[in-house]
């Protein structure tokens, strides 16, 4: 293969018909053979020597080749796993070579002055919008106007003709979908790769929080990089939720013609990049929600629609648009990188429209007209992406994980949540420590997206309440809710815009613009009555019907349910707290009672072993301490938010059963009581799960049969169960006469040959009651004598008594003598709270 330096010379001696093939046969032989430094230079030099007819033909392979194939197999230069750090030359090359000043963004702007159209397959756009092209339904979205171009033999394979600019931000946009499943480095944060700061890039580029968007480079001075210019329509088209007539009207009115003004030629980049971003990242959702979105006329041209198509064919694309778009929804699972990038538009998108300029007080400052960068940052919220994250967040919520990995998604939500954290104006220094008051400015924002605030809280709180508290992590997260929803003045205004969704529905005017679904025509939704609602109260309600329907039943954030909800999680929050403490005292008592004697392999534990639940080793001791703190600021936090008296709830904690009961541990879940013993309850099967309660799981078998610890000596063990077992089976009639016998040599006896804690462990356990009415039988047990916590407490008074002169057998009968003592004050107060046994 020749250098590209000298491609330019070859190919011009061939005929013209063959120069784009031997270009781009040239360009795919140098990616096989040459580094990627030297490919990004070679390309470089391409794009600034050959002219756009025959760069037309290398176009798209060198799109497919930098961000990858639509289907996923080719992987391109991977940039999402592109990091500065671990391959720090070939990542400067790549963010210089995309750079929108760079030799990439020069080939689409100079194939632009030429407006070449190149392919891209509707099989391949998010899930809805392939379903409603399929079904000849027309996404809202002018994106795809006037682009949609079908076969003749039929619709299914649909492409799109889009314009270079565009053919370039679908690629890049929908790499982030497409190329999800190559390998990824998962040491290093998603948000350090070439991507990542790609998309940072352009944003800043083409919607700028200072000046204007900078006009695109042209290689001849004095000419512009033309718009797109407005094409008939290839078929006919309903959509979404207005009617197709007048919606396409709209758009070709909106499209900026070739003789525009400059300032209207650099809008449709910014909104171009927009709208390709919104619609290949956040145009996700279900079937439903799909079905929805459709207004009744709509639905109905579509059942005629479809008629018509099967009286001439078997299955109609409108069929194959459910069940593709119902195969996509199962499949669809939005990674923590995606959740970041969506993250990334959110926060620019908020300092974007944030960097306004205040509109003039003066009556003739009135006269000047906004630039139209003014009025896209007046309505790039509302009108771009309010409605589509709405529905993507509820996706999230409903069908992520319950771990960890949906920090994520919170901190994209409360990023949406807090404009005013992007805002120019910056907190003062001395008011750094105590929490920024929510300005009263903020008041329409929060109303025209009170369900952000109300639903997605009620969702979170739901989650919440299923997850395992226990844990720092999600601990954190339920902080990080409370802490956004404590700051001042901000729920007083959530409730302020509930109040003005709640007033009474006597009239709405007929101004209000729908944009899921068409309002019915009857009722007093539509009226010619005079309008006496507020306007505030009209735009809280628009907001709240336009996403969720007329037909939806709203759960207000302040109301009874959703403070039962709050109570509930206060209430786990309590019972996670005392969790996590008496999981830090048991480290502490194990860790002190190691001692000098370890090396016997002695253990501090009885020989039941009880199982205590969370493994500290895992937890650990200073997540303990987080979890602790996270989870009483946040109790604090709900307290402030919802007017809770902090004393009541921690009363109402205690009489739900979170305090510690008399002996210091925690109390059995929830369980009831059968025949069969205790049964648990659902509350119970999730109180065990996530750790809040449990048995104490303890062997109530034959302790002389159970396994040789580790503390024992096995041979001992042996020949004590056997002297044991015959000592049983030759007295066992005189051990029962004695035991039954109902003075104090009966009790003495009682004490010594059954066991009187067994009757109270047994209520302890969901053990049978067949089964805890074995064993019940007097019996000697001498296992305790191999133990070597004993022997070596025996060998110690032994060689203590030698001392004063005590010998083997004075000692012997000192110990005997002194344990008879003991077992005689024992049995008067056992013998006072062991329960009856009938």
């Amino acid at each position: 293969t020749l250098p590209l330096g000298y491609c330019r010379k070859t190919v011009m001696a061939v005929p013209h018909l063959q120069q784009p093939s031997f270009l781009l046969a040239s360009l795919k032989a140098d990616c096989m053979n040459k580094p990627f430094a030297q490919r990004c230079h070679d390309l470089e030099i391409v794009i600034e020597d050959f002219p756009a007819k025959e760069l037309h033909a290398i176009f798209p392979w060198l799109v497919e080749n930098i961000f990858g194939s639509l289907d996923g197999i080719i992987i391109g230069w991977n940039l999402r796993c592109l990091h500065g750090r671990a391959n720090p030359t070939e990542y400067a090359i790549a963010l210089d070579f995309l750079d929108p000043s760079g030799p990439m963004m020069k080939l689409v702007y100079k194939l632009q002055a030429e407006e070449y159209r190149y392919e891209f397959p509707v099989s391949y756009l998010p899930g809805p919008v392939k379903a409603s092209m399929q079904e000849r339904v027309l996404p809202e979205c002018s994106l795809y106007h006037n682009k949609v171009q079908f076969p003749p033999s039929g619709g299914l394979g649909s492409n799109l003709a889009l314009n270079p600019f565009e053919y370039y931000m679908f690629y890049f946009a929908i790499s982030l979908i497409t190329q999800r499943n190559s390998p990824t480095t998962h040491h290093i944060s998603p948000s350090n790769s070439a991507y990542f700061s790609l998309v940072d890039t352009y944003l800043k580029w083409f919607l700028p929080t200072e000046g204007s968007v900078l006009p695109p480079p042209s290689s001849n001075p004095g000419v512009g990089i033309p718009s797109p210019v407005p094409r008939s329509p290839a078929v006919p088209f309903t959509s979404y939720g207005i009617h197709h007539t007048s919606l396409l009207k709209r758009h070709i009115a909106h499209q900026p013609s070739v003789n525009a003004d400059p300032a209207s030629q650099e809008i449709w980049r910014s909104e171009t990049v927009l709208k390709v971003f919104v619609e290949m990242w956040l145009h996700h959702y279900s079937l439903e929600m799909y079905q929805k979105m459709q207004s009744p006329h709509v639905k109905l041209e579509v059942l005629h629609y479809r008629l018509s198509i099967s009286s001439t064919h078997h299955s109609s694309p409108a069929q194959s648009g459910y069940q593709a778009l119902h195969a996509y929804q199962e499949s669809f699972k939005p990674t923590e990188e995606h959740v970041l990038v969506i993250r990334l538009l959110v926060k620019h998108l908020h300092a974007f429209a944030n960097s306004l300029k205040p509109e003039p007080l003066s009556p003739s400052a009135h006269s000047h007209t906004a630039s139209p960068l003014e009025e896209f940052k007046r309505v790039v919220i509302p009108r771009f992406v309010q409605q589509k994250l709405y529905i993507f967040l509820q996706h999230c919520f409903g069908h992520w994980p319950l771990d960890a990995s949906f920090r994520a998604v919170l901190e994209m939500w409360l990023s949406y949540l807090q404009p005013w954290r992007y805002a120019p104006e910056k907190p003062l220094q001395s008011a750094e420590l105590q929490p920024r008051s929510v300005s009263e400015k903020w008041a329409p924002f929060i109303q025209e997206n009170l369900l952000m605030y109300t639903k997605l809280f009620v969702g979170f709180l739901n989650r919440a309440l299923r997850t395992d508290l226990v844990s720092a992590k999600n601990a954190l997260m339920v902080f990080r809710v409370a802490k956004v929803f404590a700051q001042p003045n901000l729920a007083e205004m959530i409730q302020k815009g509930e109040q003005l969704f709640l007033e009474p529905e006597l009239v709405i005017p007929h101004r209000q613009h729908r944009i899921f679904m068409t309002p019915t025509l009857g009722g007093n939704f539509l009226s010619s009555w005079p309008p006496t609602i507020t306007d505030a109260s009209f735009k809280v309600k628009s907001h709240v019907y336009c996403l969720e329907g007329q037909e939806s039943q709203y759960k207000q954030m302040f109301g009874p349910e959703v403070r039962n909800l709050v109570l509930r999680l206060a209430q786990l929050i309590g019972q996670a707290q005392q969790t996590a403490k008496s999981i830090s005292d048991h480290s502490a008592e194990t860790m002190a009672s190691q001692s000098f004697l370890s090396w016997f392999r002695f253990s501090p534990s009885d020989m039941n072993g009880s199982y205590t639940g969370n493994d500290l080793d895992e937890i650990g001791q200073d997540s303990i301490k987080k979890t602790d703190e996270y989870l009483e600021k946040a109790q604090e936090y709900l307290c402030q938010i919802f007017r809770l008296n902090e004393a009541q709830l921690t009363q109402m904690i205690m009489n739900c059963g979170a305090a510690q009961d008399e002996n210091g541990k925690k109390k059995l879940p929830d369980c009831i009581e059968s025949e069969d013993g205790l049964i648990l309850t659902p509350l119970g099967r999730y109180q065990i799960i996530n750790g809040l309660r449990r048995f104490e799981i303890e062997y109530q078998g034959d302790t002389d049969l159970q396994p040789i610890r580790s503390y024992e000596n096995a041979t001992l063990v042996r020949l004590l169960f056997q002297l044991s077992s015959g000592i049983n089976q030759r007295f066992a009639d005189q051990m029962e006469i004695l035991c039954s016998r109902e003075d104090f040599i009966g009790r003495l006896c009682r004490y010594h040959l059954t066991n009187p804690f067994f009757v109270e462990k047994s209520r302890h356990s969901p053990a049978l009651k067949q089964r805890s009415g074995c064993s019940r039988r007097p019996r000697i047990s001498l296992r305790f004598l191999a133990s070597y916590r004993t022997l070596l407490s025996l060998f110690m008074i032994y060689f203590i008594a030698s001392w004063f002169c005590i010998g083997p057998l004075a000692c012997t009968f000192i110990i005997l003598l002194g344990y008879f003592l003991y077992a005689i004050v024992m049995t008067f107060f056992t013998e006072r709270w062991k329960p009856h046994q009938h």
